[in-house]
């Protein structure tokens, strides 16, 4: 499968060893996924011998990505996240047991961190109308709520907001 040549911009991941499998793992969670290529990188460089440095493309719902399996130069950290915006309840715990699966742990207010590292936000699609509610008291009540979470409960929030 030919590479999205269009994208003018797109995420870059560096993995110590493991970008493709986590591109395939990814690829097998979301819709509209694939990974589209491997490509060992034919020459020396600081990470290693010919072969040893491999760039991923893959696509995740349409998007594209790039990953780099070139040693343990630099960890992946909470500075940078990847959003899932999910229409209900049934889609958020789908995304956010599939990437936690194999030894990702649970952070809080809908964020985890994966196997690999990558920290990801799993939140209803309605987070943000939610939370920027015209009345103060009814977004305050829905961000105190998002506060004491783990896993992200959508009626949960939609409660506090309609709480008097």
């Amino acid at each position: 499968m030919a590479v999205q040549a269009r994208a003018k911009i797109f995420p870059h991941l560096w993995y110590a060893k493991e970008a493709e499998e986590a591109a395939r793992t990814y690829a097998s969670i979301f819709p509209d996924s694939r990974v589209d290529r491997v490509t060992a990188l034919p020459s020396e460089s600081p990470s290693g011998p010919p072969g040893s440095v491999k760039v991923v493309d893959f696509t995740l719902f349409g998007q594209r990505f790039q990953a780099m399996s070139a040693g343990p130069h630099h960890d992946f950290n909470d500075a940078i996240s990847l959003v899932v915006l999910c229409d209900d309840q049934a889609e958020l715990d789908r995304y956010w047991n599939a990437l936690l699966a194999g030894g990702g742990k649970e952070q809080a207010c809908g964020w985890l961190i994966d196997r690999y590292g990558v920290r990801w936000q799993i939140v209803p699609a309605a987070l943000d109308q939610l939370m920027t509610d015209t009345d103060p008291a009814r977004a305050k009540r829905v961000s105190d709520a998002l506060m004491q979470m783990v896993k992200i409960d959508i009626a949960a929030l939609e409660r506090a907001r309609a709480a008097a």
